[in-house]
């Protein structure tokens, strides 16, 4: 069984294979395949092997002339950008594929890290908009043409909270703030910066508070600010990610948090948290989306870039999509049109109709589904919630 809370953490560096071709590069056109087998470098910051390793390795089985090995690291989301700009800065940049959030990849894009993949390999690439789920498709423009969505789901912000311990659930965001008040210390969340649910919640309050404007955290968030702020007076610390928050409920450390279908469903079929955990929405409740994306870092080799292409085509077809069900880490999880869950691996479909919730299928039709921020805007929200919110009580 998977461990949830090591594939979310950083498990050490990441070996060596250092490109050299210029920053950028030319079309796919113009990009041959290796004549001989490359080694692969992955690191995910997301949590997404736990979708997509599967897949990768079949790619690796299926094309031995390219890949001759993957080697598959982890690592917290805050600490990439700063790791890649050292390589690059360096000349020697050692990894190859990054998978991602939207928390990395807007750090990359304010940093200029990235290659650029769209429009300058849209020819090597399937077409997006054809084969992407409408939401998906949305998420792909986030990333600038600097990244190229895997997987996707709905995302949050729920309620998840022990019926045991709490059994006057909030239905709007003034009852969960008065019973943070009367219940101190038994609510958590993780850092916006390095946690999925953590910055869902933020994203999501601005629709559920009926603030100015939820896309500009700087001027058009005065109600979030001020609600976090007082929230945050009956929050003990945020954890540096979620599944430090999890493992936290599960033991009976805290009684609720914010939380997300997928790590809703998955810590419960882990068992790091009870299968009885209940989960809850906010009156005013808007979904905000989730993706995670395929980027490569400039300073590689062509001829890596063009496996690295091949490679997002492959992981794009229905049969690999169907992995990304995986066991609800990131429910749904698939990016792509027409991958239902029959076409799922058997334990995937196992864990979902054991673990999932069928109150989902109506949350998810009945609620908006909005874009999270715009990248550069979700910079500015982790920095202002860093200096203004939980920054000083970060563990």
């Amino acid at each position: 069984m998977k461990n949830l809370i090591t594939r979310r953490t950083f498990v050490g560096g990441v070996a060596g294979a250092a490109g050299v071709a210029a920053f950028g590069g030319p079309s796919m056109a113009q990009l041959a395949l290796p004549k001989e087998p490359v080694a692969l470098n992955v690191i995910d910051v997301a949590g997404n092997l736990a979708l997509t390793q599967k897949a990768i390795e079949n790619y690796r089985k299926a094309k031995p002339n390219l890949v001759s090995r993957i080697t598959f690291t982890k690592a917290p989301a805050p600490e990439l950008a700063g790791k890649i700009k050292a390589q690059q800065d360096a000349g020697r940049v050692d990894i190859d594929l990054v998978l991602t959030g939207t928390d990395a990849l807007s750090a990359g894009i304010d940093q200029k890290l990235w290659v650029e993949l769209l429009p300058a390999h849209a020819a090597a690439l399937p077409k997006l908009d054809d084969i992407y789920l409408p939401a998906a498709a949305k998420m792909q423009t986030l990333a600038k043409g600097q990244g190229v969505v895997v997987t996707y789901y709905p995302s949050g912000p729920l309620l998840e909270y022990m019926p045991d311990k709490v059994k006057n659930v909030p239905t709007t965001a003034e009852e969960l703030l008065a019973w943070a008040k009367a219940n101190p210390n038994r609510l958590i969340y993780a850092r916006p910066a390095n946690s999925g649910p953590g910055r869902t919640f933020i994203m999501g309050l601005p629709y559920i508070l009926g603030d100015s404007n939820p896309q500009d955290p700087a001027k058009g968030w005065d109600k979030t600010w001020a609600y976090l702020k007082e929230l945050g007076q009956y929050i003990e610390y945020y954890p540096s990610g979620t599944g430090a928050v999890m493992k936290e409920l599960g033991e009976g450390s805290r009684d609720m948090t914010v939380s997300t279908t997928g790590w809703d469903i998955n810590p419960r079929v882990l068992g790091v948290v009870p299968k009885e955990a209940k989960v809850g929405a906010l009156k005013g409740f808007h979904w905000v989306a989730d993706a995670h994306y395929m980027c490569v870092p400039k300073g590689l080799s062509n001829e890596k870039v063009a496996v690295l292409l091949d490679l997002m085509n492959f992981l794009l077809t229905k049969e690999q999509q169907a992995y990304t069900y995986d066991e609800g880490y990131f429910y749904p999880g698939p990016a792509v049109k027409g991958v239902t869950l029959d076409m799922a691996p058997a334990d995937s479909q196992a864990a979902i109709k054991e673990f999932g919730r069928p109150e989902y299928e109506k949350l998810i039709a009945d609620n908006p589904i909005e874009l999270p921020l715009q990248p550069d805007q979700m910079v500015v929200a982790f920095r202002i919630w860093d200096e203004q919110v939980g920054g000083s009580k970060r563990k």
